[in-house]
């Protein structure tokens, strides 16, 4: 399954329906399993419940597939309805904000599939310059379960519009800030922190509520747990909890009457997510950019490759010369003559590829260099003799 190609969707409910046993857990085990994922942490490490094998997927990709099959888990659990494709266009038409700037122009120009996956891919991406994209630390959404519990409520029958995703995200940036306020020395986690739910938000608050305001209007069990989970984020630093954190953590647990032991388990499993994935989690990670870009681009350019490796190597074949050269820089440097022939010969395999596209917009050039860099897993054994079949 590729999730950035026509037709995923259908290709993934096709996939789910030959093992459906994650739509049978319980509620609370399938909010468990949302956290170990990462999707309601706004970062996504696994697809939910081992349901399909990531492979290659970049993490924008797998934050679709994740919303896609918590939506769906939702859709089967709280609707008698047929059509899952339909019924979630209809959710998503239901909210004006998402006619005026998520999917507009797009209603009524494609099969429901196809404007599903759209909607979809424009409610978590976030920019559409892929150089720009690639200095970006977060490409997931810190707030897509708020989608989920707007979904459930319509399901139920309950009318839902804009209003809601204001109240919610609201009451959750209201509750970061108030976490964040208690911290005397910010460190770089609560910076990346800061920043994740500044890209995440969908809405800029009309005025700024405090929190005895926001306490009262959480009042479904997955609102309280996920304010508590977001609380605890933002409380979370250095693998550790100070007294006045810890104290706000629990007058928050009490105002929304929720017992000591979820307070408990929801600090243990933002700390274990972290100490798991923490060389995986990008707001854990304090690199620099340029290191930011290369890492991002490294994952773009190696799922390129994979993507088109069966046209690529018959293009590669066709040109003699650029097999030798490329053989050749897998055993030593390439003169400068030599590198710009490798440069210009590739370029024009690239414009026979639509899909390797992204190389011949503005500043793309510049990685090419990585290209040439996985390129000689493509080559014949002959020209590398160390390698071994998966």
């Amino acid at each position: 399954m590729n999730p950035s190609a026509d037709g995923w969707i259908k290709k993934l409910l096709k996939d789910v329906s030959k093992n459906e046993t994650y739509l049978k857990l319980p509620l609370d085990a399938f909010y468990k399993q949302l956290k170990h994922s990462g999707y309601i942490y706004g970062s996504n490490v696994g697809v939910l419940f081992g349901v399909f094998d990531k492979g290659d997927w970049t993490d924008e990709e797998l934050c679709k597939v994740n919303h896609v099959l918590v939506l769906y888990y939702m859709y089967r659990n709280h609707s008698t309805a047929n059509n899952f494709v339909e019924q979630t266009i209809q959710f998503y038409k239901s909210i004006e904000d998402y006619k005026q700037s998520f999917i507009e122009g797009i209603f009524g120009k494609r099969k429901s599939g196809l404007l599903l996956e759209s909607i979809i891919h424009k409610r978590i991406h976030i920019d559409d310059n892929v150089i720009t994209k690639n200095f970006n630390y977060f490409i997931t959404n810190a707030l897509l379960f708020i989608d989920v519990l707007a979904f459930q409520k319509h399901l139920t029958g309950k009318t839902i519009n804009e209003n809601y995703f204001k109240q919610m995200e609201l009451a959750v940036e209201t509750i970061a800030l108030t976490v964040f306020e208690l911290k005397v020395n910010k460190s770089e986690y609560d910076k990346s922190l800061i920043k994740l739910f500044e890209v995440s938000l969908r809405y800029q608050p009309d005025n700024n509520k405090d929190y005895k305001d926001i306490i009262v209007t959480l009042i479904e069990p997955f609102e309280k747990l996920y304010a508590l989970d977001i609380a605890c984020m933002a409380a979370w630093s250095d693998k550790e909890l100070d007294n006045k954190e810890l104290e706000f953590l629990g007058a928050f647990s009490k105002d929304m009457h929720l017992p000591d032991d979820i307070v408990r388990t929801a600090i243990a499993d933002i700390n274990s997510f972290y100490v798991i994935n923490k060389d995986r989690v990008a707001l854990l990670n304090n690199k620099n950019m340029v290191q930011s870009f290369y890492d991002n681009s490294s994952k773009m350019v190696v799922k390129l490759i994979n993507r088109n490796s069966k046209r690529l190597l018959r293009e590669l074949k066709e040109s003699k010369e650029l097999m030798a050269l490329l053989s050749k820089s897998t055993t030593k440097s390439l003169t400068p003559e030599e590198a710009k022939k490798v440069q210009k010969q590739l370029m024009d395999i690239i414009k026979s590829i639509p899909s390797l596209a992204i190389f011949m917009l503005p500043g793309g050039a510049i990685l090419l260099p990585l290209f040439v860099k996985f390129i000689p897993k493509l080559l014949p054994s002959s020209f590398d003799e160390n390698r071994i079949e998966d």
